[in-house]
């Protein structure tokens, strides 16, 4: 199972972002294999509009099966559950917090978008 984490690195240490479709990066974390491989999201980071569209979409075609990121706007919540992707929302600091929370259960799937459209 893959797992997407927004980042602004490219390491487990990296700092956790906030926010979903202006994540610099995801950092997609393979469980079965503890392995990760970094997807750039920079096209997304001032994009007029769209970007949780597209970033949904960019997770989607790594074929990650959940997200875990500070928060998560409408468009993109309904493009990752249209995706079959689950939601997590974390104040996590790095990537390898927000893991560990992860794989104790201490998340809990996101059931709506937590900010508005446009969020910054």
């Amino acid at each position: 199972m893959k797992i997407a984490f927004t980042t602004s690195g490219n390491g487990l240490d990296a700092p956790l972002d906030s926010r979903f479709g202006r994540a610099p990066n995801f950092l997609v974390y393979d469980l079965n294999n503890e392995t990760f491989e970094i997807v750039d999201n920079q096209q997304n980071l001032n994009a007029a509009q769209g970007a949780g569209i597209q970033s949904a979409q960019a997770v989607a075609r790594t074929g990650a099966s959940a997200v875990v990121t500070g928060h998560c706007g409408p468009k993109a919540f309904r493009a990752l559950t249209a995706a079959g992707i689950t939601i997590y929302t974390t104040e996590a600091a790095t990537v390898a917090a927000a893991l560990a929370d992860y794989q104790a259960g201490a998340l809990v799937e996101t059931a709506a978008a937590d900010v508005e459209g446009h969020w910054a």
